[in-house]
């Protein structure tokens, strides 16, 4: 295995869930470069969650890969973070307990919900949200450490949702 490889490697292997440009920003490599070496990582996995494509090792099922792409993001993380917390919670809790638009909410809930991180649970007539596997997710939280480009770029997000918002 080549230097470079091997460094692109032992990144996401102490970086589970990174994601592209995060691997080329980390690593000081070309794009092109970083895309060449990825392509013939045998034992590097990817998926990709509303836009971002994320790295992972072997190491991890479909499942914990998902889980780890919304962990390495700050609304989602905190979203996950608050049902932690609460064991369940309604939807509109978790949006003032967070301080975020229901909107940003529940387009963060779609893929949570999508992936079964997170299910939405009926009764009466009123929705209550619970983790799918909340032991896993704790320990899945502990392998993800945001970066501070991650939680800027999400901070932004977060902003201009409320600007909008306010409109």
């Amino acid at each position: 295995m080549s230097d470079t490889r091997a460094r692109i490697h032992r990144h996401i292997e102490s970086n589970p869930g990174v994601h592209f440009r995060e691997l080329t920003r980390a690593l000081d490599l070309a794009t092109g470069q970083v895309q060449y070496h990825l392509s013939r990582l045998d034992r590097v996995h990817s998926e990709s969650v509303n836009g971002r494509t994320h790295y992972y090792t072997s190491s991890f099922d479909s499942w914990e890969r998902h889980a780890i792409a919304f962990l390495r993001r700050e609304t989602a993380r905190d979203i996950l973070l608050t049902l932690i917390e609460r064991e369940t919670a309604r939807p509109d809790e978790v949006a003032d307990h967070l301080d975020i638009a229901r909107s940003t909410l529940e387009h963060h809930l779609r893929g949570l919900v999508e992936y079964d991180i997170v299910e939405k649970r009926r009764d009466s007539g009123r929705v209550t949200l619970a983790l799918c596997r909340p032991d896993l997710t704790v320990e899945l939280l502990a392998a993800v450490e945001p970066t501070i480009s991650s939680r800027l770029s999400d901070r932004f997000t977060r902003l201009l949702d409320q600007l909008f918002e306010s409109e």
